[in-house]
């Protein structure tokens, strides 16, 4: 970087020697550039022009950003018809985000090209956070998709990343319900795998009622890989199967 600023100041100089008299007057006191003394500190100069070049800092590496993913559930979709001119078509749909700090939701074709049966297939994301979040319940999102009804879309699926609606009508509209724990409450109880054959206890937390993505650290366990999911539920367990601590990656 010093032999490009070097030249610079240089035309610079020169520059200002062919503005007049001041300029002139500075070229001709500045003091000569002489070989370093063996033993013995160059002086310094103070003021504008006579400090010591500065080292251009480097560009700082830009910060990856989590990619946007779908929401972890669909719960409504509605299809309106404007009866004003022009005519349109307008896509709203709500869903469940696992956690909160998910931001930017919005629909996005599943697919390019006219969907063979007419159903325009869409998914709903969002950009989740950048770290992991406690399990502290689902957030709700939404997010709007207008239309040109000269599309001759017969209806619209929408997609999330565990469930799917599709109205096939328009103006129309869809609903799920979703009676997943959202383990809000989990932290302190007892956790009962799929595979236990005893009756789980009142208050416990049983593995069929919790989201299908789901990773179970067992106290002895070890963690292969530093992958994350942000729609993936993960359960840390003491000995006795107490959860410990539950959150989203």
């Amino acid at each position: 970087m010093r032999t490009i600023i070097r030249p610079l100041a240089v035309l610079s100089l020169a520059a200002a020697m062919q503005c007049g008299p001041i300029g002139f007057a500075i070229a001709q006191y500045a003091p000569a550039a002489h070989p370093p003394i063996p033993g013995a500190t160059p002086p310094s100069y103070s003021g504008p022009g006579w400090g010591p070049e500065e080292e251009v800092p480097a560009p700082t590496p830009e910060v990856a950003q989590p990619a946007d993913l779908p929401v972890l559930y669909v719960t409504s979709v509605e299809i309106l018809r404007a009866s004003a001119e022009p005519e349109l078509d307008v896509v709203r749909v709500t869903g469940l985000v696992a956690s909160e700090g998910w931001s930017d939701p919005q629909l996005v074709p599943t697919y390019a090209g006219k969907p063979s049966d007419g159903i325009l297939d869409l998914q709903l994301i969002a950009t989740p956070p950048d770290q992991s979040e406690n399990a502290g319940g689902f957030a709700r999102v939404s997010a709007i998709l207008p239309l040109d009804p000269g599309q001759g879309f017969k209806g619209v699926r929408v997609r999330g990343s565990e469930n799917a609606i599709t109205v096939k009508q328009i103006p129309g509209s869809g609903e799920a319900t979703i009676s997943v724990n959202d383990c809000a409450s989990c932290v302190g109880k007892k956790f009962v795998p799929e595979s236990s054959s005893s009756q789980s206890q009142q208050g416990a937390v049983r593995q069929g009622d919790l989201p299908k993505l789901l990773r179970v650290i067992k106290s002895n366990d070890g963690i292969r890989g530093t992958e994350q999911d942000p729609n993936r539920l993960t359960l840390i367990l003491d000995d006795d199967n107490t959860i410990l601590e539950a959150f989203w990656e």
